[in-house]
């Protein structure tokens, strides 16, 4: 009998669009690559939490739409800073997480074990 993984007490800060600060094309090339290897390892954290340049890679056009989406299926908590939301004006331009408030990111960060910023 196989289970679900389960998320671990792992929460995942995304604050750029992409990963590093390589030029986009590799920057989101990496992003997708660990996202997807996260997802095709089992290794998933409770929470995935974007904000400033990093809810980019949530809104329409973002090359890694399909990874996010992939860990949401499984459980993963995809939480979009709101106030970054407002500012950048995508509010109706976001595929995939939840809208949340700088509380639910706060949240997420005291839930966890291990907080990683990419």
């Amino acid at each position: 009998m196989s289970s679900k993984p389960r998320p671990a007490p792992v929460t995942i800060l995304v604050t750029r669009d992409g990963m590093g600060t390589a030029e986009p094309e590799l920057a989101h090339k990496l992003a997708g690559t660990y996202f997807n290897l996260l997802e095709l390892q089992d290794l998933l954290p409770q929470a995935v939490c974007f904000y400033a340049e990093g809810i980019r890679l949530v809104t329409k056009g973002s090359p890694i739409l399909e990874e996010l989406r992939s860990l949401e299926a499984k459980g993963v908590r995809l939480i979009v800073c709101g106030t970054c939301v407002n500012h950048y004006q995508v509010a109706e331009q976001v595929r995939v997480g939840r809208v949340g408030s700088m509380k639910d990111i706060i949240a997420a960060q005291w839930e966890s074990e291990k907080v990683i910023t990419i």
